[in-house]
């Protein structure tokens, strides 16, 4: 290697020193790759800092190629994206995907927005995902190695990263051996299968709406009109945390104040395999209700055919986001496929019936306000995934003492712990029942 080479590597690849150390500042991320724990430090740029598009594919696992003339192709897991010296996107299959600013070179290599590590990449559901409060790339390799790229070296086999210790705060630990060696505080086995479970099971939680699309706006709390975004990503990001307490793998749709299609949530939980899929949202009041503020409670719904008034008014509100899309659109189909995806969809009917009326029953413990039922409706959200699914409506925002324990750090909490406890319970009776008919 060059001394240029070895400048450079050093001035982007620099492990965090000692356990105790704080969260990294805002000129760094922490890359969770197949080398273990990575901080990498980032470009400034007026997009909030652009990354090394070959340190970033080499850290996750994947190959970034050059095709000359100042132009890349990026291989991670079956996804190929191109980039392009001085252009503002990304192409994916023909497709231009915007980037925040255009790549360039900086000391002989290409370096790209952190966005498509942050957003774009992440929407693939290929087992890369962002989180925000931790600045971190994070890798989850049990779903990444299925579909190695050509040319790469496929992951050690892990079935989910173990987190570095102390989990909230703590920063990577100094391994002997250098920036590629594992960090002693990473461990390279697998997990401990839950109690009460024959496998790890895999969770997709879908935080609703997000980025251009807020979702409803709510009563006023401290000053502030509640979003149904914000709430439904905080309340996701509590589940995510509780669930993997529990000993659950588990994928987030988004991890960010960003927007991602109905038609996308679904697909995301299919690639990655998912065994259950949680749609978190907030409800809101039909206008024509009399005295509609005074509504309240919660209610969880699965996919079918709206019956009700009530139904068809919550099934249009939560599927109107797609006016907010203007880059994908509803994936054509033709009758054969249509028809498989109805089989698939029918498959999974009673057991997410079933879910439902588990998230209705631990929720029940916890909400301040009535149990509105188990309810079905027509979500696009939830009609693409091919697993148990359901939405479940937190509360109402329209109504001022159920936005205020939804937008309580203490509601929140308990949202969160009553849903992840009915996801367990649920996969526990699933469980017992597919290992019965094994018998």
């Amino acid at each position: 290697m060059s001394r240029r080479a070895r400048l450079r590597l050093l001035a982007v690849l620099t492990l965090a020193v000692g356990a105790g150390a704080g969260a990294p500042p805002g000129d760094v991320i922490r890359v969770k790759g197949v080398s273990g724990d990575t901080v990498l430090r980032l470009a400034p740029s007026a997009s909030g800092g652009l990354v090394p598009a070959d340190v970033m594919a080499r850290l996750l696992g994947g190959v970034l190629d050059s095709l000359g003339d100042g132009r890349w192709r990026l291989g991670l897991y079956g996804t190929t994206l191109e980039l392009r010296e001085g252009l503002p996107f990304v192409t994916y299959n023909g497709f231009a995907l915007p980037l925040l600013e255009s790549t360039r070179l900086i000391d002989g290599a290409p370096h790209v927005a952190l966005q498509l590590f942050s957003e774009i990449i992440p929407r693939f559901g290929i087992g890369i995902l962002w989180d925000r409060s931790r600045a971190e790339v994070r890798l989850f390799q049990g779903i990444a190695k299925r579909s190695v790229p050509v040319g790469s070296v496929a992951p050690d086999p892990v079935d989910v990263p173990v987190p570095v210790a102390p989990a909230r705060n703590g920063a990577a630990s100094v391994a002997a051996g250098g920036a590629g060696a594992v960090p002693a505080a990473v461990g390279r086995v697998s997990a401990p299968v839950p109690a009460g479970l024959s496998r790890r099971y895999t969770v997709v939680v879908d935080a609703g709406h997000g980025g251009r699309d807020p979702g409803m706006r709510g009563a006023v709390v401290g000053g502030r009109a509640l979003s149904e975004a914000r709430i439904t990503l905080a309340v996701a990001r509590r589940l995510e945390r509780l669930l993997e307490a529990k000993g659950m793998r588990v994928i987030m749709t988004r991890t960010a104040d960003t927007l991602i299609a109905l038609y996308d949530r679904g697909p995301i939980a299919n690639r990655a395999e998912g065994d259950l899929f949680l749609s978190v949202h907030v409800n809101s009041a039909n206008p024509r209700w009399k005295n509609p503020t005074s509504a309240r409670g919660f209610e969880t719904y699965y996919l079918s055919t709206a019956r009700t008034e009530d139904e068809q008014h919550v099934e249009a509100m939560e599927n109107e986001v797609v006016r907010f899309e203007t880059e994908t659109a509803r994936p054509a189909q033709d009758a054969l496929s249509f028809i498989l995806n109805d089989l698939a969809r029918n498959e999974h009917l009673r057991e997410s019936s079933d879910l439902a009326t588990v998230v209705q029953q631990k929720l029940a413990g916890f909400h301040p306000g009535p149990s509105r039922g188990v309810k079905q409706a027509g979500f696009a959200v939830l009609s693409t995934a091919y697993m148990p699914a359901v939405l479940v409506e937190l509360g109402f925002g329209s109504n001022p003492e159920d936005a205020r324990w939804m937008s309580s750090d203490r509601g929140q909490e308990e949202a969160a712990s009553a849903i992840a406890d009915a996801a367990f319970e649920y996969l526990q009776h699933y469980d017992r029942r597919k290992r019965g008919a094994q018998r």
